[in-house]
C-alpha cells in the first residue's frame, strides 16, 4: 500500500466537475458493455468487514441480489454484530489522534489520491452499480461521477478552511485565532438508492476533517461501498482511519447511533429511520462526555408547477424524466405535478403520450429508462399505492411490466390524477414510479399545494412569466428549486443539495458550508503584552512585525 502521507501533496488547482461519460460514441458503449461482463465474472463477491484494516467474516451472511433479476446473487457480505461496532469504535478512537493531527494537506492528498483511482475504474464501479442496485446506464454513471465529485470538492474545501484564521484585534497586543478541529469518531449509514455517491460523500467529508469513521451500507448494496473502501485504502488513507460494517440495520446500526464513543452520526434514508436515529442520539449515556451531533437527510415529496406561459414541449419530458428516472427512487424525484387549469387537459394527454414511450426493461441494456425497485417490500409497498391509485383515483397511465415481473422487481410507472391536494397518493412518500397530478386554478393555489406537504427538499416550475418565477424563489418551500428543467440531478459544488422542514437537518452537500459540521471551531487569545522585551514569544514577534 502506498503511503501518501509521506510525501508533499501537489497544489490541488480549481475544482472540475466529473464530465458524464458520452454513450453516443461506440467506443464508449463497447468499454461499458466490457466493464458489466467484468463485474459479471466476479459474482458473487464476498464482502467481509473491515475493522482496522483486517478482513473479517462472520457466520451471518446476507446476499445483496440483482433487483432486475433476483435469482442473481452480486455478492455475500458478512453482517455486523453490536461487539464488531465496539471493536470498530475502539479502533477509530485509538487512530483518531494522529488522523486527526495530520495536516489538511496531506488528509486532502488521500481523498484525490483515491479521486483519480476512481476515475480510473469509472465503468467497472458503474457496471456495479447498473448490477447491484438496478440503475441505467447513465444513472450509474452519474452516480461515479458525483463520488469522484465529492472526493476531489471535500479536498479542496478542507484546505480552504483548514488553515487558521486571524481575527480582529481589540487591543494592540491581543492576538485572536479561529480553528477548526475534528470531532472524533463518526458514524455513517448510507442508502441503497445512490450506493457508491452519498456513502462516499459523507464519509469522504468525515475523513478530510480529520474524523475517523465507521461506515455501515445498505444492506441491499454492500459490495459498490465495500470496493470504495479497498480503494481509499489503496490510495494511502491509514486502516484505522475507515472502518467498513455491512449489517443489519436494527443490530449494528443501532449501536452505532447508541455508542456513547460515537461523536456525530451522518444519515441518508427514510423519515421514520432519520427521526428515530435524532431521538435515539438525543439520549446522553453512561460515560458519553459530548452532545451527539446528527445531520439526516430523509426525502421529500417533490412538486412541480407547470403554469400557463410554460414551454409544455420541454416541461412534459422533464416531468417523465423527474418522475421515472431510476423508477423514481430518487429523494427528488418529482412525484407530484401541479397543472394550472389553462394547461391541465393539454399537460395530462402529453403525459399520457409520453409515458406509453418510457423503455421498461433490464437496466444492463443501454435502451432501458425505467427498471427495478430495490427489492420486494418496496415493489410490494409500490403496488399498494398503485391499487390505491385505481381504487380512489382517475389512472392515466399504468405500465406493463409482465414480462419483468417473475425475474426482477418490477412495478409498473404509473400516472393518478386526483381531486384533492390532501390525498394519500398526493401527501406519502411512495418512492417508486408513481406520479400524481393535480389542478390548480392560479399560480397561489398552486403554490399553496406545493408546500402543503411536511417536506422541503426539492421543487420545480415551469413558466415563462417572469413574476411567478420569482415568486417561486421567495415562496416555495424546497431546498433546491430548478426553474424550466428537471429537478433531479444536483451535482456537487453547482447545486449543493439538502433540505428542511421533515426533509433533513443540516447543510448542503456539495456545498462551502457542509464540513463545518464534522469541525468543531475553537477560539485561542493570546495576551502579547509582556513585562520586558526578553519575555516575548515567537508569535508575538511574528505578530508585530506583521
Amino acid at each position: 500500500m502506498s503511503t501518501m502521507l509521506d510525501a508533499t501533496p501537489a497544489p490541488l488547482g480549481e475544482f472540475r466537475n466529473q464530465p458524464p461519460t458520452d454513450f453516443s460514441k461506440r467506443e464508449s458503449r463497447e468499454s461499458f458493455k466490457a466493464a458489466l461482463a467484468q463485474a459479471r465474472a466476479k459474482f458473487p463477491v464476498a464482502v467481509p468487514l473491515v475493522i482496522d484494516g483486517q478482513r473479517i467474516e462472520t457466520a451471518e451472511k446476507i446476499d445483496s441480489v440483482n433487483p432486475a433479476q433476483f435469482t442473481e446473487v452480486v455478492g455475500t457480505s458478512a453482517s455486523a454484530s453490536a461487539a464488531h461496532v465496539d471493536q470498530a469504535v475502539l479502533a477509530a478512537r485509538a487512530a483518531f489522534r494522529s488522523w486527526s493531527r495530520t495536516e489538511p494537506e496531506e488528509r486532502a492528498g488521500v481523498l484525490i489520491a483515491a479521486a483519480n483511482l476512481l476515475k480510473a475504474r469509472k465503468h467497472f464501479f458503474a457496471a456495479i452499480a447498473v448490477l447491484e442496485s438496478g440503475k441505467a446506464w447513465r444513472e450509474a454513471d452519474a452516480d461515479v461521477d458525483e463520488a469522484i465529485d465529492f472526493l476531489e470538492f471535500y479536498a479542496r474545501e478542507m484546505v480552504r478552511i483548514g488553515q487558521p484564521r486571524r481575527l480582529q484585534h481589540y487591543l494592540l497586543g491581543e492576538r485572536n485565532d479561529l480553528t477548526y478541529h475534528a470531532l472524533g469518531v463518526v458514524g455513517v449509514i448510507g442508502p441503497w438508492n445512490f450506493p457508491l455517491a452519498i456513502p462516499v460523500g459523507m464519509a469522504a467529508a468525515a475523513i478530510v476533517a480529520g474524523n475517523t469513521v465507521i461506515l455501515k451500507p445498505a444492506e441491499q448494496t454492500p459490495v459498490i461501498t465495500s470496493l470504495w473502501v479497498d480503494l481509499m485504502l489503496e490510495a494511502g488513507l491509514p486502516p484505522g482511519v475507515l472502518h467498513y460494517l455491512p449489517g443489519r440495520g436494527e443490530v449494528c446500526g443501532a449501536r452505532l447511533v447508541q455508542h456513547p464513543d460515537v461523536n456525530m452520526i451522518v444519515f441518508t434514508g427514510s423519515r421514520e429511520v432519520g427521526l428515530h436515529i435524532i431521538r435515539e442520539a438525543a439520549t446522553v449515556r453512561d460515560g458519553q462526555h459530548f452532545v451527539k451531533r446528527v445531520v439526516t437527510e430523509m426525502g421529500g415529496k417533490n412538486a412541480l408547477i407547470v403554469d400557463g406561459s410554460a414551454d409544455v414541449d420541454a416541461a412534459v419530458p422533464d416531468v417523465l424524466y423527474s418522475a421515472f428516472g431510476f423508477s423514481g427512487q430518487k429523494c427528488s424525484a418529482c412525484s407530484r405535478v401541479i397543472l394550472l387549469e389553462e394547461v391541465y387537459d393539454e399537460v395530462v394527454t402529453r403525459l399520457k403520450e409520453g409515458a406509453h414511450s418510457l423503455k421498461i426493461g433490464l437496466p444492463e441494456h443501454p435502451a432501458t429508462q425505467v427498471g427495478p425497485v430495490i427489492d420486494a417490500d418496496a415493489a410490494a409497498k409500490v403496488r399498494r399505492y398503485v391499487e390505491l391509485g385505481r381504487s380512489q383515483a382517475k389512472p392515466i397511465h399504468i405500465g406493463d411490466v409482465s414480462k419483468y415481473v417473475g425475474e426482477g422487481f418490477f412495478v409498473p410507472p404509473s400516472i393518478f390524477t386526483v381531486d384533492s391536494a390532501r390525498h394519500a397518493l398526493a401527501q406519502e412518500e411512495i418512492f417508486g414510479p408513481v406520479l400524481t397530478v393535480l389542478r390548480a386554478k392560479d399560480f397561489d393555489e398552486a403554490l399553496e399545494i406545493a408546500n402543503s406537504t411536511p417536506y422541503a427538499l426539492t421543487g420545480g416550475v415551469h413558466s415563462r412569466t417572469p413574476s411567478n418565477l420569482r415568486r417561486a424563489r421567495e415562496e416555495f418551500q424546497a431546498g433546491n428549486l430548478y426553474l424550466n428543467r428537471t429537478i433531479t440531478g444536483a451535482i456537487v459544488g453547482r447545486q449543493p443539495f439538502g433540505g428542511y422542514r421533515l426533509s433533513g437537518i443540516g447543510s448542503k452537500a456539495g456545498g462551502p458550508d457542509y464540513l463545518r459540521q464534522f469541525l468543531v471551531a475553537r477560539v485561542a487569545t493570546e495576551n502579547m503584552m509582556r513585562n520586558g522585551v526578553a519575555s516575548l514569544t515567537e508569535s508575538a514577534v511574528q505578530t508585530w512585525e506583521d
